[in-house]
């Protein structure tokens, strides 16, 4: 793998933290700043009101009624809740809280009761008013519209930046499919035309080899492998078109793929050997050159996971419900935890030599043209792994 795609791959992880962190810290400076806007005009909104309240105590003193009467026009004149009471705690006054002045009646009262003390939790300490002397009553106020509408206003912004964020994401994640989509078609097609000249050669020798008497068992394996050549073009041939599914009893397919892998394991000093076990033989609706694709591909990663030492694979065909799963368990050297989410990941590999599409091409296979699914069940460092594929029984199925 080149030496930019590692680097890029390892450090995806850290630039997506550092692109969330900005998030998270330009959504905090929305906050603070409007927490601050609200503060500012709480306070500037208490020092008018002391204001009024005060040129109010010292006018309501008055014998002069136009001047009682500016007074009260004073105190009235406010766009925001606002309730007076005696020093006993008693309304004498509101306006702006929903509440009728007659008839005031006990619901009413406790009405007025709860709202003031719903006003003085939101901070806004009741000014006093002095009516007499060692006399004074109580002015509580709630927050203004404006005010109101100011604590929404970050969250209505975080909400639209969210939505945008999502929007732009979807988007761009669906340009990323369309664009890997056709990467992968236009690699498959040409491959498969790429494959055809070469078989259409073998194919010549062969039949020259049967004319020359060459030994029956070598011409049978060429045969063998000419006809797995032409499976594989078949495959690449129709990646990116619309595929047909076939109701087929699983158990032919698995067994079919890992006898044509038993066959041609390695016989170094390193051996590896590889058993299927049925627990069942359900109907699946299939299209069988590729989802033995799928099989190769994973039988492959397991033996390339013990290069280095002996060890076992294991195909294990089970039934739950209506789900049909295939588990593939090598004693491999397993997958460390960083490298789990990237398996499957166009690109990633940890092998000196490959170009990573295994897996990815084997999980498109299931998930888009099969629509099930297939995913590490489990795996440790040095113990192995299991990979899992889950498929719907076909409807077809008899228990």
């Amino acid at each position: 793998m080149p030496f930019f795609k590692r680097v890029l791959y390892q450090h995806v992880g850290t630039f997506k933290g550092v692109l969330f962190l900005a998030a998270v810290v330009l959504i905090v400076s929305v906050l603070v700043y409007s927490q601050y806007l609200v503060s500012a005009l709480k306070e500037s909104t208490r020092r008018s009101l002391a204001q009024k309240i005060s040129t109010y105590s010292a006018l309501i003193r008055s014998d002069n009624p136009e001047l009682i009467g500016f007074a009260l026009e004073q105190i009235q004149d406010v766009d925001f809740p606002i309730i007076v009471t005696d020093n006993a705690g008693n309304p004498k006054f509101w306006k702006n809280v929903g509440v009728r002045a007659e008839p005031l009646d006990e619901s009413a009262r406790e009405s007025l009761k709860k709202l003031l003390r719903e006003m003085d939790a939101q901070g806004n300490t009741p000014l006093p008013i002095i009516v007499g002397v060692g006399q004074s009553d109580w002015f509580h106020y709630g927050d203004s519209v404006v005010i109101r509408q100011l604590r929404w206003l970050p969250w209505i912004e975080i909400a639209a930046a969210a939505l945008f964020v999502i929007v732009g994401y979807s988007g761009f994640q669906s340009i990323r499919r369309s664009e890997e989509r056709m990467v992968w078609v236009g690699l498959a097609k040409e491959t498969a035309h790429q494959l055809g000249t070469p078989i259409t050669s073998i194919l010549g020798w062969i039949a020259l080899l049967k004319s020359e008497g060459a030994q029956s068992h070598a011409l049978e394996e060429m045969e063998r492998d000419l006809a797995r050549l032409n499976r594989v073009t078949a495959r690449f041939s129709q990646i990116g078109s619309q595929t047909s599914l076939t109701p087929v009893r699983v158990r032919n397919v698995i067994e079919e793929t890992v006898d044509y892998f038993r066959q041609r394991l390695p016989q170094s000093a390193h051996k590896v050997s590889l058993t299927a076990e049925f627990e069942c033989d359900p109907l699946l609706g299939l299209n069988v050159e590729l989802f033995s694709w799928v099989l190769e591909n994973l039988i492959r990663n397991s033996i390339d996971a013990m290069r280095s030492s002996s060890g076992s694979i294991k195909l294990v065909c089970s039934e739950k419900g209506e789900w049909t799963y295939i588990d593939v368990t090598d004693t491999g050297c397993g997958i460390s935890p960083k490298n789990r989410r990237d398996v499957f990941r166009p690109g990633f590999t940890t092998k000196k030599r490959g170009w990573g599409l295994g897996l990815s091409l084997a999980q498109r296979i299931v998930e888009e043209y099969h629509g099930g699914k297939l995913f590490i069940k489990e795996s440790a460092p040095g113990k192995g792994t299991t990979m899992r594929i889950a498929m719907k029984t076909h409807e077809g199925a008899i228990a």
